[in-house]
């Protein structure tokens, strides 16, 4: 070969003879012609210039045939050979080897040890030594995805599946073999790997031997360190020494421009992949294009491989840049790409390796071109192009063909893989690879049922093939329970097995199984990961490791738990591993669990059958009442352990609930057998211990069916009748078990209208009972139940229907153990029932006088007859008689018969329909007995017990005795042919009612009757009616209108007789049990009335309905004062309670002291209402004086229940109304001390002025109270601006000192300013003089000056010219004197240089500009910031004057702006117990100390008593004055209801009550008042820490008012720090809402909503806070998120609060929703709860207010059709009657009492019957 390449160069050099051509034409035809034989398809020749993959052969002879004949095809597996070049890209890389992409989609793996010699010897030394020095650097550091790498095939392994692998290296070695060194030439691009890292570089291996290949540093592409086996593509740049030594560049622009040339010598021989060429189209194919290049090369470009921009322009002879993808050099075949990814300026690293869509299966795709020897390419809905192989568009065993894919339309196929070299997507359209589910790891979920093939096994395992695609193993521990020994005995090629999934790592493909089968069938909840492991579940999991400490337990994934030496077990484990081994599969409870840190605790010991149970029930969506069908798992001695269909989920069918029937339930039991279907059950219970219970009970059955029984104990009525069953029986009665686990006591005396001695034999353990509630025990949750039959309601007809279930039961019974037994005795039992006639053999007789029969038709059974059924019948052994059969009893394979004549020799007679006949008993049982009627020849059953609640009675039903009875049916079906008929009832009845229970019940409902007068007391009245039961009088039904003042019950007599009538009855506590065992024990007494206007009403059973609205006058009559309440509580009508509070029933303060004085018991007294109440019973709020409701003009009493200083009074006013009444309204004549009078809880008599923010203004004055009190006033009332006058002396109280000047509080609303220039004649350079000296509220009197009506501005002066008075300054402060206005000006011209500033002279500017302040309404004006000004040292100067003038620096500010600077304050804190926050801060002055007052008189009198000498007199005088100052102030020190005015008097106070909130709150405001926002959060710091633990409530006033405080005036930050600390130190829930109230009132609802949200997370049980939220988000027309909050409290909260939360959240809709839900709200409630007249009631209030008439009147219709007591039916109609009164016609008012006098006849029809 090497003479050949010498004699005949390929793509030699440039100079070349002729001869030398022709030479070189000539062999290549001839190795042409050579190879053609062996290659047919593909021929080369040497060319230039080439861009295709195709390779042909050009002859210069002119032979152009064999090129015509080649054919342009993809590169397929199958012509792959070992040593074949190929491109390909880095798609995947892992630790050992690398998946790389190949052209056409072909996929081959790059071992580790296959990148280069030097690589691997490390390798190699690291896995001989462990101390080798070499450090291994990993394979994903060498390669990244992506990259283009040139490769050559190094192996091709089949499996048995008939699937090659391809194998690839890039090993230099074997990549560039074909070059040599001498065929080295600059320019020529190389593939190589880093062999060895050097000082200034790199030596690299590009696989030629006997070349050094030498890399710079500055020559490499990243400036950076490589790693020895780092591979790179390079180009060489210089060689030296005959090719003996090459210097390479990493250059990214020289690599990418470097092509291919002739001058280089390339030649077939020597080509590698990732050469870039230039080439000239040499043919166009329909599947690709034939390219020349290198002068005379020839390729091929496939259709995949064409630019797809440029595809349908392609012409021969067109150049075009194509880069080599493969060379195959034994058939030298090349194929080419024109795809631009792959060409400069890329065609380093590609950017796109991998799809998403990998797996995914896409519809109606179409085909766009089909390529007979290579595949189809297909077009995606969303224009994406798919490349399907051809293997791949048929099944396996298919032939292919092309035309039945040609004439579908559209296809679905499934993306496979994406193929980088072509930036395409691979795809199949195999049905069976399209339509599996599993195709990827991806697709497989852990915990997933899955089956597979066993593949293999191996040591580790056994390998199970899933799906084509899908692979996984299952370890050796986990092939089964229990660890084998010779798992290859089972497990062979070709097995199938049914696995679970364990683990799945999709990256690295792998799937771990599990063959255990208690984890393959395991039904309890898979722990999938550490979320899944919540508290208290339990799950199955296998032991991964033993050790002394406990054992680690694995569930799916990574999920482990370690299960602690001591819940190993219950008893004590000294060694874990004698008792655990690795493998075992195991149940565990969780214990604890920490996602995060992904710890978990597990506990053996813990787990109970019932976690068990309620783990495998969890999945059931279980629902009392609720119908399903289960199969028989398993029979236990209590029943049958069933497993519901489909769900299977396990259930218990306990023995006694197979049937009403005591005797059948045994019998059903024992003829069901496992496996056996049982329907028509339903849930009844579902507990933790026994898990879900069923029953199949019918009675049972219909009631749950029904849904009209109670579901909770507050559902609970008396009188109300359920089914139950007997629980347990005791000897002071039997526990009866009802549905929705409710349990009552049937005390022995109700068991039984019998006398019952011995509980035991009365009821069977699970019989089914009918109870009556007689009693309920609210406070314990327990309620007492009758089983009297003369108590209970029912029907003949329920008799029947038990009678028939119970046969037909038996009947079902006897067919079972027919069809599973073929023993002959059951066949000749089925074939005889009762009445059949037999031939029959008399035998021996036995003790108790019974004698055997034989008979030929019953040869295997026992034929009997009783001494009773053989009178006067000869009974000698060996007769043959005819007998009747009476019963059939398979149990014991007997038949009892009947030899009488009666019976043997009658003819049957024909029955008439309702017919009255004598029935004789011939044979009993427990349940049935079989009864001949009359002389007819007629036998039939009839049950035992007229009553499910009858007491067996074996007396009463002996064989021999007589009853009567009524023929019903002639023949009936279900009773098989025999006739149906009724016992009468006074025959059935097992007892006598007792006679006051028979007159009781003749006490009926609107019966008149003439009583005695028993016993007289103050509020009713005790009579005996004529039944001698005992009833009563209300002092409400003796006289129609009785006088106010009066005593009714006077008026009776004991002894007298009065007519009365029953209008209902009143339920009293009784003393038939004692209170111990019985302490809420009541019974019912009837209720009369004496009134005239009832005892003549035609309708006898007509209702009262209790209608009343505020301001109805009404008579009520005294009870008792509640001193606690300090409520006085009244009697309106029996039903009707009421309830005055002490400032509605008295109208002076004298009365106060002993209200329960003012009316006695009984006393009649006229009323007004007030107010409504929704309690049981009904309940008003009322009023003595006249007055129902405050309103502007009331006179009324009020309570004073804090006094503020600066503002008034705070009081407290009737019916829940609180009024402020302010400084000026509290006399007619000011004072100096206006609150001096007033004390804490003081009664005072008061006007009220109007309403103002939900509050009242109130008025103490007495020209407001009395009429008489309106002249001559010293203070009058100034009720407007137009009351003041210019020039008016007026007094009023000092507001503040600001900066604009003194303000004077002229009445409630309007307020003067007072200039400092006309406050007074002394000149002030400070404001704070003027604090300091005029106390706080101190009484002021002044001149207006002007008064501004538009504005309400009020101009006042308090010099001493204008008033009269005293000046406000004393003079012992010796300030300088006013100037006058001329001096002044004359000294100003003198020194203009100086600056005069002065607060006067400001006010004096203001004053020119008619500049004032008007009061606002909510509070006093509010202050500017006081300017800061530098102050200089005083300077004086005499004048004419004499006057000493004091001039500062002057800083002008106007007034304008000051006002301008008065921001709107945010509303201030809100607290509980109603401390007022409302007030600006900067209008609140600091109060004047009094010591401060003391002392600047004190130094006044020093001042002037030095020039003067005083007398006696007046010495004395001063004294007193001095004494009574004293007193005065040990007065208000001991007066603990004046207001503290300055911090030490705070202090004070705070030493002797510590712990009261309210004062260190009062201390915090007074913080505010002066904006010191740091000192109030002091003070309310030390609150905190002074206030004991103990005073709960205290800390949590403090708390909220922090709260408040940072709210307003700390920032988020500061307010999360305190919220977080109270929520440490107080109930998290109390200061949860708290925030979210305040976050609400301040319009912060984002903050808010994020807090509520938390809230129900945090307190999800809380009712409260759903109520909250809802009402917070329907206000914020949230109806929606409202909603998702109902259903997540619906989940969240136990069933018994679900009734009020829906009628709660509703009416909220009502009212800030939409109206429509809430109907359907309150529709789905009461559809629910029917009985709920509570709820009836609401609604129907709700849609008078909201609705229409319509929808009312159809409510009204609704309601009073209930199945509810008649007294709430009478309520019902009574405001229905109301409600057609005040909105109807006199039509509608007719149709009404037409309603209610139908009901009551219909009620009174029931009663009779």
């Amino acid at each position: 070969m090497a003479s050949m390449e010498e004699d005949f160069p390929r793509g030699g050099t440039e100079k070349k003879t002729t001869d030398s051509k022709k030479v070189k034409a000539h062999e290549v035809d001839n190795l042409f012609e050579t190879r053609e034989t062996v290659v047919t398809k593909k021929r080369k020749t040497v060319q230039q210039d080439g861009k295709q993959k195709t390779k042909q052969r050009k002859e210069e002879r002119g032979d152009l045939k064999l090129n015509t004949e080649t054919n342009v095809e993809i590169l397929h597996l199958r012509n792959l050979k070992i040593g074949t070049l190929m491109l390909g890209c880095v798609k995947e890389v892992s630790d050992f080897e690398a998946v790389v992409g190949f052209p056409s989609g072909l996929v081959g793996y790059l071992p580790i040890f296959n990148i280069c010699d030097s690589y691997t010897s490390i390798l190699k030394d690291n896995v001989d030594s462990e101390d080798s020095l070499k450090e291994v650097v990993p394979l994903p550091q060498l390669l990244t995805p992506g990259m283009l790498i040139r490769c050559v095939v190094s192996s091709l392994d089949s499996f048995k599946e008939g699937q090659t692998s391809l194998k690839v290296s890039i090993n230099p070695k074997g990549v560039n073999k074909v070059l040599s060194s001498g065929s080295l030439k600059p320019g020529m691009t190389l593939s190589g790997c880093v062999e060895s890292v050097e000082d200034h570089g790199f030596l690299v291996d590009i696989g030629i031997s006997g070349t050094k290949a030498f890399l710079p540093k500055q020559s490499t592409s990243s400036k950076k360190d490589l790693n020895v086996g780092q591979y790179m593509t390079v180009l060489i740049e210089e060689v030296k020494n005959d090719g003996r030594v090459v210097r390479l560049s990493q250059d990214p622009q020289a690599l990418g421009k470097a092509c291919a040339e002739t001058q280089q010598g390339w030649t077939l021989d020597t080509l590698l992949p990732g050469l870039l060429i230039q080439a000239r189209i040499k043919k166009v194919t329909p599947h690709g294009l034939i390219l020349t290049y290198l002068s005379s090369f020839t390729g091929m470009v496939d259709f995949l491989h064409l630019d797809e921009d440029k595809a349908s322009t392609y012409n021969t002879g067109d150049e075009v840049l194509a880069r080599v993808l493969y060379v195959e050099p034994s058939t030298r075949h090349v194929g080419l790409s024109l795809r631009w990814h792959l060409l400069p300026p890329g065609g380093a690293v590609l950017d796109e390796v991998s799809s998403e869509r990998v797996g995914e299966v896409v519809q109606c795709c179409k085909m766009s071109a089909l390529h007979h020897h290579s595949g189809a390419l297909m077009k995606m809905p969303d224009g994406t192009t798919v490349f399907v192989h051809k293997n791949l568009t048929k099944e396996a065993k298919e032939e292919f063909n092309p035309n039945s894919l040609l004439s579908q339309p559209e296809l679905t196929l499934r993306i496979i893989d994406y193929s980088p070299m072509e930036r395409m997507h691979m795809g199949t359209l195999r049905r069976s690879t399209v339509n599996t589910e599993l195709y990827r790891y991806q697709d497989v979920k852990v915990g997933q049922i899955v089956e597979g093939t066993v593949m293999d096994l191996q040591k580790q395992g056994a390998y199970v093939r899933i799906t084509n695609h899908i692979k996984g193993l299952i370890p050796r521990n986990h092939l089964a329970d229990v660890v084998l020994k010779n798992p290859e005995k089972i497990f062979t090629s070709g097995l199938r097995v049914k696995c679970r999934v364990l683990s799945v790592d999709a990256q690295q493909k792998k799937l771990c199984l599990t063959r255990k089968k208690a984890l393959v069938e395991s039904t309890l909840p898979l722990f999938l990961s550490y979320a899944d492991a919540k508290v208290g579940r339990v799950s199955h999991g296998f032991i991964v490791c033993v050790k002394d400490f406990g054992c680690i337990v694995r569930f799916y994934e990574d999920v482990k738990g370690l299960v602690p030496k001591a819940e190993l077990s219950t008893e004590y484990v000294g060694n874990p591993e004698e008792l655990f081994f690795v493998g075992q599969v195991v149940k565990a409870k969780v214990l604890d669990c920490d996602e995060e840190k992904k710890m978990l605790r597990l506990s053996f010991r813990a787990v109970t059958e019932g976690d068990v149970k309620e783990e495998k029930t969890a999945k059931f969506d279980f629902v009392v009442g609720k119908t399903v069908e289960v199969k028989v798992c398993r029979k236990v001695l209590d029943g049958l352990e069933v497993s519901i269909l489909p769900e299977e989920v396990p259930a218990f069918i306990p023995t006694v609930h197979l049937s009403d029937h005591v005797t059948n339930c045994l019998s059903l039991w024992m003829v069901l057998e496992e496996g056996d279907t049982i329907s028509n059950l339903m849930c009844l219970s579902k507990t933790k211990k026994r898990g879900i219970t069923l029953t199949k009970k019918p009675l049972l059955k219909a009631c749950l069916e029904d849904d009209s029984g109670p579901k909770n104990f507050s559902e609970l009525q008396v009188g109300m009748q359920m089914v139950g069953w007997v629980k347990n029986i005791m000897p002071y009665g039997v526990f009866i078990d009802f549905p929705y686990e409710l349990f009552g006591l049937a005390p022995k005396a109700a068991m039984s209208d019998q006398f019952v001695t011995d509980t035991s034999v009365v009821f069977d353990i699970g019989q089914t009972v009918v109870a009556k509630v007689t009693n309920l025990d609210e406070e314990k949750n327990r309620f007492l139940v009758s089983l009297r039959v003369s108590e209970l309601i029912s029907s003949e007809e329920e008799s029947q229907a038990r009678l028939i279930q119970g046969l037909k039961e038996k009947k079902a019974i006897f067919e079972m153990m027919t069809c599973r037994g073929e023993s002959d005795v059951l066949q000749q039992l089925s074939a005889v029932s009762l009445g059949n006639k037999l031939k029959v053999t008399v035998g021996d007789s036995r003790e108790d006088g019974s004698v055997t029969l034989t008979s030929d038709q019953l040869s295997e059974a026992t034929v009997l007859v009783s001494k009773y059924h053989t009178e006067g019948v000869n009974v000698s052994p060996g007769c043959k008689l005819t007998a009747v059969v009476l019963h059939v009893d398979i149990s014991k394979s007997e038949v009892h018969v009947s030899l009488l004549p009666k019976l043997t020799g009658t003819l049957r007679k024909k029955l008439e329909k309702d017919s009255k006949l004598t029935a004789t008993v011939q044979y009993t049982d427990k349940e049935f007995a079989v009864v001949s009627l009359a002389d007819t020849g007629h036998l039939t059953i009839i049950p035992t017990r007229t009553h499910i609640n009858d007491i067996l009675n074996s007396k009463k039903l002996l064989v021999g005795s007589c009853l009567n009875v009524t023929v019903k049916e002639n023949s009936c079906e279900e009773l098989g042919g025999l006739p149906l008929v009724e016992c009468q009832k006074q025959n059935a009845t097992g007892g006598t009612q007792k006679p006051e229970q028979s007159k009781f019940k003749s006490t009926g409902l609107g019966e008149v009757m003439t009583v005695t007068i028993k016993k007289v007391k103050p509020m009713d009245v005790v009579v005996t009616l004529p039944s001698g039961t005992a009833g009563s009088i209300h002092v409400s039904q003796i006289e129609e209108s009785p006088v106010v003042g009066s005593f009714p019950t006077s008026t009776l007599k004991v002894g007298s007789k009065v007519e009365a009538r029953v209008i209902g009855a009143q339920t009293v506590h009784g003393h038939k049990f004692l209170p111990i065992s019985h302490p809420s024990f009541k019974v019912c007494l009837p209720e009369l009335t004496l009134l005239p206007s009832k005892l003549n009403e035609a309708d006898k059973k007509t209702v009262d309905k209790l209608n009343y609205k505020p301001g109805d006058e009404v008579t009520c009559f005294a009870s008792k004062f509640d001193k606690e309440s300090q409520c006085l509580e009244v009697h309106v009508k029996p039903n009707v309670m009421g309830t005055v509070e002490l400032l509605a029933m008295i109208t002076k303060a004298s009365q106060a002291k002993h209200p329960q004085t003012l009316f006695k018991l009984g006393q009649t007294a006229s009323a007004k209402v007030v107010g409504l109440g929704n309690t049981k019973p009904f309940r008003l709020s009322l009023s003595l004086t006249g007055t129902y409701k405050m309103e502007q003009g009331v006179i009324t009493m009020a309570k004073v229940w804090k006094i503020v200083p600066h503002m008034g009074l705070f009081l407290q006013l009737p019916f829940g109304n609180s009024g402020l009444a302010s400084l000026t309204d509290l006399s007619d004549e000011f004072t100096d001390n206006p609150l001096e009078p007033y004390k804490l809880g003081q009664l005072v008599r008061c006007y009220v002025i109007g309403e103002e923010n939900e509050n009242f203004n109130i008025s103490l004055r007495p020209s407001r109270l009395y009429k008489d009190h309106n002249q001559n006033l010293t203070d009058p009332d100034i009720q407007s601006i137009s009351d003041i006058k210019e020039g008016q002396i007026i007094r009023g109280y000092l507001m503040s000192v600001t900066d604009l000047g003194i303000f004077v509080r002229l009445s409630r609303t309007i307020s003067g300013r007072v200039l400092f220039q006309n406050a007074s004649k002394y000149f002030v350079n400070d404001q704070k003089t003027f604090s300091e000296h005029i106390p706080a509220n101190a009484l002021l009197t002044a001149k207006v000056l002007s008064v501004n009506s538009k504005n309400e501005h009020v101009n006042l002066s308090l010099l001493p010219k204008d008033t009269g008075k005293p000046d406000l300054l004393p003079e012992s402060l010796e300030l300088p004197l006013h100037l006058k206005k001329e001096p002044i000006e004359e000294y100003v011209a003198k020194a203009t240089k100086r600056k005069r500033v002065n607060s006067e002279s400001q006010q004096e500017d203001d004053a020119k500009n008619g500049q004032t302040i008007k009061k606002k309404k909510e509070g006093p004006v509010k202050s500017t910031e006081k300017k800061k000004t530098k102050k200089r040292k005083p300077k004086t100067e005499d004048n004419d004057s004499g006057v000493e003038v004091f001039f500062r620096e002057e800083e002008v500010t106007p007034l304008t702006d000051q006002v301008n600077l008065e921001a709107k304050e945010p509303e201030r804190l809100q607290m509980a117990f109603g401390f007022s926050w409302g007030s600006t801060l900067c209008s609140l002055t600091p109060f004047a100390a009094v010591d401060d007052t003391r002392d600047s008189s004190e130094d006044e009198q020093e001042v002037t008593s030095k020039p003067m000498k005083k007398s006696r007199k007046e010495l004395k005088q001063e004294q007193q004055n001095v004494e009574q100052q004293l007193s005065k102030l040990e007065a208000e020190l001991m007066d603990t209801s004046v207001r503290p005015d300055s911090t030490v008097a705070f202090e004070r106070l705070l030493l002797s009550s510590p712990d009261s909130s309210l004062l260190w709150l009062q201390y915090m405001a007074f913080h505010l008042q002066a904006t010191q926002i740091e000192q109030a959060r002091a003070v309310g710091e030390r609150a905190l820490k002074t206030i004991s633990f103990r005073e709960e409530r205290e800390k949590l006033n403090v708390w909220v008012a922090m709260l408040n405080l940072e709210n307003m005036y700390g920032t988020q930050e500061s307010l999360q720090k305190v919220f977080e600390r109270a929520i440490q130190f107080c109930e998290p829930l109390p200061v949860y809402q708290q925030l979210a109230d305040i976050y609400a009132k301040s319009d912060k609802i984002k903050e808010a909503e994020n807090l509520y949200k938390s809230m129900v997370k945090r307190f999800k049980q809380e009712k409260a806070v759903y109520l909250s939220y809802g009402n917070f988000l329907l206000r914020q027309r949230q109806s929606d998120a409202a909603n998702a909050l109902l259903q997540r409290a619906l989940q969240s909260l136990s069933n018994k609060e679900h009734v009020d939360l829906i009628a709660k959240f509703a009416r909220l809709e009502f009212q800030y929703g939409n109206a429509e839900k809430a109907k359907s709200m309150f529709e789905k409630v009461l559809s629910t709860y029917p009985k709920r007249t509570d709820l009836w009631s609401v609604f129907i209030d709700l849609m008078v207010k909201h609705g229409s008439q319509k929808e009312v009147r159809e409510l009204f219709d609704r309601v009073i059709h209930l199945s509810v007591s008649v007294k709430k039916i009478k309520f019902f109609f009574k405001r229905y009657l109301e409600y057609e009164k005040k909105n109807g016609t006199p039509e509608t008012i007719q149709a009404v009492k037409q309603k209610a006098l139908e009901y009551v006849e219909s009620k009174g029809a029931e009663a009779a019957s």
